[in-house]
């Protein structure tokens, strides 16, 4: 089996069984909330960041108010989200920037979103994807390990990763690609007790026993 039948073979699975809504698991009403919320969700559980959000956004209901808090108190307010100290600078200093250099906004393109205060590229995938509706490839641990074992790359670096599977995968697929996959890894493809047998893309993984 190619690689391109192997992809097509994946990706129609895919669409198969979880359909082609772009969805985020992340909850979010402004693109501001999002981007936030994602910075929160590195090393830490998307439900148990939505828990903390929904307070949160409660407390501070703008890029201002992020802009203007006081750390050991954004601290408390995001602790249990894990690596809280790092993460509350980082978006303290990121409100900060969104206001001095886009008026509040939320910048589309990768180059200036990279450019915030702790935004890396999975971080502006996700808000290139979902808000600005640009085809972006979000490389989670999730689709790093999925994809490896799939076969459709060989690298362990996300960055190597998201343009391998750029290469690779349809550009209407990109956003969906990560969605998709993240549920595979949570359902079948569990890391270190895999259900092969069971997963719905048994036939075209190149790890599948």
């Amino acid at each position: 089996m190619t690689k391109k039948e192997r992809v097509l073979l994946v990706t129609e699975a895919l669409n198969r069984e979880y359909g082609t809504e772009v969805v985020t698991y992340l909850h979010y009403e402004e693109p501001w909330q999002l981007l936030f919320a994602t910075i929160l969700s590195a090393q830490c559980t998307d439900d148990r960041v939505n828990m903390v959000t929904r307070d949160l956004y409660k407390k501070y209901t703008s890029v201002e108010d992020f802009a203007e808090a006081e750390l050991p108190e954004l601290e408390k307010d995001i602790y249990s989200t894990g690596f809280y100290k790092n993460k509350a600078k980082n978006i303290k200093a990121c409100a900060a920037a969104l206001l001095e250099r886009h008026g509040g906004e939320v910048p589309s393109s990768i180059e200036e979103l990279t450019a915030l205060p702790g935004v890396g590229r999975k971080t502006a995938n996700v808000v290139r994807g979902n808000i600005f509706h640009e085809p972006s490839i979000v490389v989670d641990t999730h689709v790093k390990r999925v994809s490896r074992l799939l076969g459709l790359t060989k690298e362990t670096d996300p960055e190597k990763v998201e343009f391998d599977l750029m290469k690779i995968l349809p550009k209407d697929q990109w956003i969906l690609y990560n969605i998709q996959i993240i549920a595979v890894g949570r359902t079948w493809c569990i890391s270190g007790r895999p259900k092969c047998a069971d997963c719905i893309l048994r036939e075209c993984c190149k790890s599948a026993k």
